[in-house]
């Protein structure tokens, strides 16, 4: 699987997301950690308890980075690798205050990118074999927006827009607002030509609209199975066509054999649970 890649745009809100965290927990300082001498020197270990696809490397760096640039670390695994429980994922050398002042906002990185990706691979296996792309969506926890969608990544599914500016989703709301389906899609091309433009439907008349005014992608809202299956011949490849709504780890094997291009779900980051980790100062 080809490692994940960290855009322009994620190394830069590593370090504003880093920052936050970091100000949040310190404020006006670590005052536990004053109980250790100022120039004792520490070793430690995370490892993880539990099996889990690794996440969030950078955002681990990048706090040691800030706290303290003398701190090392030296890592045993990869963003996106499989890990099992005890494993050790990395080694972290530098000064005890320093260690201890950083440990729960990295592990905080670690395990809840950590957690998305893991979702993320288990969706993914769903559908191996198949030519459906897991995508995720703008459900995502506050302030970690491109980290998520970077772990999403990880677990081996794709990115749906990043926000609001990336790409058109035309919903109900929208096309009463713009008059209709057609003049939606028209103006979308007009004001913004190049930026993919989604449609969401409920029905195959509508569907029809939407393949008829240049729409690049549809989605199908609550459509029946045997409606889903119909509109994929209907659509015969003219647009890509996404399954959205309610989507879950059990629910996607129905979803195979209507064959759409993409089915997005926000389980794969709103329901993210941490990863058991742990830190020790040998």
């Amino acid at each position: 699987m080809p490692r994940p890649q960290l855009t322009p745009q994620i190394q830069t809100d590593i370090q504003r997301m880093v920052h936050f965290a970091l100000e949040e927990d310190i404020g006006t300082g670590d005052i536990t950690a004053e109980l250790i001498p100022a120039d004792r020197i520490a070793e430690a270990t995370i490892i993880t308890r539990e099996a889990a696809v690794l996440c969030g490397r950078p955002w681990v760096d990048e706090v040691f980075r800030q706290l303290d640039p003398s701190v090392s670390l030296d890592w045993q695994v990869d963003d996106g690798d499989a890990v099992t429980p005890n494993q050790l994922l990395v080694k972290i050398k530098g000064p005890a205050r320093s260690l201890l002042t950083g440990e729960r906002t990295a592990l905080n990185f670690l395990q809840t990118l950590s957690g998305t990706a893991t979702t993320a691979r288990e969706f993914a296996r769903l559908v191996a074999g198949s030519n459906i792309r897991i995508l995720d969506t703008r459900k995502t926890l506050p302030g970690l927006r491109t980290a998520q969608k970077y772990a999403v990544t990880c677990g081996g599914c794709h990115n749906h827009r990043i926000g609001l500016y990336d790409a058109f989703l035309i919903k109900e709301n929208h096309i009463a607002a713009c008059g209709g389906i057609a003049n939606a899609v028209t103006r979308a091309h007009k004001l913004h030509p190049g930026k993919p433009v989604e449609v969401e439907v409920e029905t195959l008349d509508e569907l029809n609209q939407a393949l008829n005014a240049g729409a690049d992608i549809i989605m199908l809202d609550n459509f029946s199975h045997d409606d889903a299956k119909r509109a994929v011949m209907l659509v015969n490849r003219r647009a890509k066509i996404e399954i959205s709504g309610n989507v879950e780890a059990g629910s996607i094997a129905a979803l195979i054999d209507i064959a759409p291009d993409y089915v997005s779900s926000g389980a794969l980051t709103k329901h993210v649970r941490a990863v058991d980790l742990s830190m020790r100062i040998q």
